[in-house]
C-alpha cells in the first residue's frame, strides 16, 4: 500500500509540473559554397566579406591561360577536320558522278562489269570517308565546346543574391577543383535549430508555426518547422522516472517566412504559435 501511495504521489507531482513552451536554440545557415570545377590560381577576387552581391555577379576569377591553350588547340583541330570533311565530300561527288556514268555505259553494253563494280566500290568508300569525317567533326565540336566551357568556368559567379560570409582563398593561391573560394549566405537559407522536450513533440509536426526571438531583435520572427529529428539528442543514464524523461530533447529546425536579422550562431528563444498567429 505504501509503495502504491508513493508511486501515485510521484506521478501527480510530475503531471502537475508546468512545462515551459519556450525552447532554446540558435541561428543556423545553409551556406552556398562558390567554387570552380577547374584547378587554377586565383587571379582576381572581386568581393570582400560582408559584401552583398546580386545573382550572377562575378565573385572571383582564376587564371584562364592554361585552359585557353586547350581551347585554342581544340578549335584548331576542329578547323582542320572541317577542311577534311569538305575534301571528302568533293571526292564523294566525283565518285558518284563516275559511278552514274559507268552505270549508263554498262547498261548500253560499252563497259565491262568489272569496271562498274570498281566504280561502285569507289563511291561506297568515298561515302564512308564522308561519314567518318562528319563524326570526327562532331566529336571535335563537342571537345571545343567543352574546352570553352572550362575557360568560362574560371569565373566564379554567385548563383543567387546574398551576402559573402567568408573568403577561403585570395589572389595568387592555387585552388583545387571543387574547393570553395567564398561562402555565400542567401536570406532564404537562414534557419534556426532548437531543442524540444519530448512533451512538446506532438505540437511540433513539420509545418507547425513557431515564433523566434533573440536578444537584439526588435520583434519576433515567425517561421515553420521544416525538420524534426527521429532520435533524441540527449539520453540520460536513467530514464525510468518522469523527471528524468524531461531531459530527453529532440532537434528541430524551422525556416523563416521572410528575411530576418538573426545571425548564424546567435542564441534564440522559440515558442509555438497557434493557428491564426495567436500564441498558445
Amino acid at each position: 500500500m505504501k509503495r502504491f501511495v508513493f508511486a501515485s504521489l510521484l506521478l501527480l507531482a510530475a503531471c502537475g509540473k508546468p512545462a515551459s513552451d519556450t525552447m532554446q536554440g540558435y541561428g543556423e545557415a545553409d551556406y552556398i559554397y562558390i567554387a570552380s570545377q577547374e584547378t587554377g590560381v586565383v587571379a582576381e577576387l572581386l568581393v570582400r566579406e560582408g559584401d552583398r552581391v546580386a545573382a550572377g555577379a562575378q565573385v572571383f576569377s582564376l587564371d584562364p591561360q592554361r585552359l585557353a591553350y586547350g581551347a585554342q588547340s581544340a578549335a584548331s583541330q576542329r578547323g582542320a577536320l572541317a577542311e577534311a570533311l569538305q575534301a571528302a565530300q568533293a571526292d564523294l561527288r566525283l565518285a558518284q558522278t563516275n559511278y552514274a556514268r559507268s552505270e549508263e555505259l554498262y547498261r548500253r553494253g560499252f563497259l565491262a562489269r568489272a569496271r562498274l563494280d570498281a566504280d561502285r566500290e569507289a563511291r561506297n568508300a568515298a561515302d564512308a570517308r564522308v561519314d567518318q569525317a562528319q563524326r570526327q567533326l562532331a566529336a571535335a565540336g563537342a571537345e571545343t565546346g567543352l574546352a570553352r566551357e572550362r575557360v568560362s568556368d574560371t569565373q566564379g559567379l554567385a548563383p543567387v543574391a546574398g551576402t559573402i560570409e567568408q573568403i577561403y582563398h585570395r589572389p595568387g593561391e592555387v585552388v583545387p577543383a571543387g574547393q570553395p573560394v567564398a561562402a555565400l549566405l542567401a536570406p532564404e537559407n537562414m534557419k534556426v535549430r532548437f531543442f524540444a522536450p519530448q512533451a512538446l513533440l506532438s505540437r511540433l509536426p513539420v509545418g507547425a508555426r513557431v515564433s523566434v526571438q533573440c536578444d537584439g531583435c526588435e520583434h519576433a520572427f515567425e517561421g515553420r518547422v521544416s525538420f524534426v529529428a527521429q532520435e533524441p539528442q540527449f539520453t540520460p543514464p536513467v530514464i525510468y522516472s518522469l523527471d528524468q524523461r524531461d531531459k530527453l530533447v529532440f532537434l528541430v529546425e524551422a525556416r523563416f517566412d521572410a528575411p530576418t536579422t538573426i545571425r548564424p550562431g546567435e542564441p534564440v528563444d522559440v515558442r509555438i504559435v497557434a493557428a491564426g498567429g495567436a500564441r498558445e
